[in-house]
């Protein structure tokens, strides 16, 4: 099970994402696992550790000078939310939804400097460009700083809660258990998540006043805690043939352990049942929820019927979620197309034995959704 090209080059001085968080939140994920960094990452350590203790005081000018704005910052409507499994095509309908210009969302900068970014986003937009890559490292899809990005990783960057925190030790139990779909948190964390999600999207908001569309796969797990915070909410569900999303998903994991771990990924059986036992997760939280989300607020999307048709299946996303303006957006759409022309999603091989077990257990997940089990 492997892509069919290579993966891109690392950079052994390219920024990590634990230099955006803050050093409390970054102390705090170290004790949790012990301080187990493997002597290759202790540069990476050494490194976000200074960057961390910067990051901490430009929280505290912010919360300073705007900290009293945000607080009475309200959304611009109901957040629309692109959701589904990790490597479904998310990122693509994200994008896409952004083209309209009535909507907003967290960007790469904003999501990977959230403690700042309202007092550091033009100096880390314009001398430190080079800092961002060019593509994602686990796929070839392009990165940015003003590119649209998932507001999970600024969530576990402020210190909540989030699967993510697991990228740092790969090798280590989970961080905390539970958050994917919140079930594992007390009382007391679940509020301060609300409140930590909350605040962010009210900074978003700050600065930039437009109706959020927010995209995170472990989202896909929390409908049922989305709809208590944002009644009126719209969520648009993607999905694509598993035993595609299975070694994409495994690779990204992999890709994001050797990119911004702080151990090197020493078992790939555990990423492997990792990514079993999330699916089951995401798949059997969302099917619980369905039934709760109000008539005009929930629309699903085949990933490969959004490629082979994308304006027809995106006035149907429109259309079913009552945006409005499609005919307005669609010349973005097809300017869009032009520019990306062309590109190529990774491709992989999946062993008999791979594809065996994705059958056995996902079985009823890929009938669900019309797929084929081979």
């Amino acid at each position: 099970m492997s892509p069919a090209g290579p993966g891109p080059k690392r950079d052994p001085w390219s920024p990590r994402m634990w230099e955006g968080s803050d050093y409390p939140a970054y102390l705090r994920l170290l004790a949790r696992n012990h301080f187990a960094v493997h002597p290759p990452q202790l540069y990476i350590a050494a490194i976000a550790s200074v960057v961390t203790l910067a990051n901490m005081v430009g929280r505290w000018f912010t919360t300073g000078l705007h900290g009293d704005a945000v607080r009475r910052t309200q959304l611009v409507g109901p957040p629309v939310f692109v959701i589904g499994h990790w490597r479904t095509g998310t990122t693509l309908l994200h994008e896409l939804l952004c083209l309209d210009p009535r909507f907003a969302s967290p960007t790469y900068l904003q999501c990977f400097a959230p403690n700042h970014f309202l007092l550091s986003e033009r100096l880390l937009k314009g001398p430190l460009k080079f800092m961002v890559p060019d593509k994602r490292p686990m796929d070839n899809m392009a990165a940015g700083w003003d590119r649209p990005q998932e507001d999970e990783f600024a969530l576990c960057l402020l210190g909540l809660p989030s699967p993510y925190a697991d990228i740092a030790f790969p090798n280590r139990p989970a961080v905390f258990p539970g958050s994917l779909d919140l079930s594992g948190l007390t009382p007391a964390q679940l509020a301060g998540w609300k409140r930590g999600f909350r605040r962010f999207l009210q900074t978003v908001t700050y600065r930039d006043p437009r109706r959020l569309v927010l995209k995170s796969p472990p989202h896909t797990a929390r409908v049922r805690v989305l709809l208590d915070m944002f009644p009126d909410a719209r969520f648009v569900h993607i999905v694509r043939d598993p035993y595609v999303v299975f070694p994409s998903t495994v690779n990204l994991w992999t890709s994001l352990g050797r990119k911004h771990g702080l151990q090197t990924p020493n078992d790939p059986t555990r990423i492997r049942e990792k990514v079993f036992a999330e699916f089951r997760t995401v798949y059997d939280r969302l099917e619980e929820a369905k039934p709760l989300i109000p008539a005009g607020q929930f629309h699903e999307v085949r990933y490969e019927e959004l490629v082979k048709d994308t304006p027809g299946q995106m006035r149907r996303v429109f259309d079913a979620l009552e945006l409005g303006g499609f005919a307005d957006y669609e010349p973005r759409l097809r300017e869009y197309q032009a520019a990306t022309k062309g590109y190529e999603a990774n491709k992989y091989t999946l062993s008999d034995a791979d594809r065996a077990e994705v059958t056995a257990r996902w079985g009823d997940v890929i009938r669900r959704y019309g797929y084929s089990a081979r």
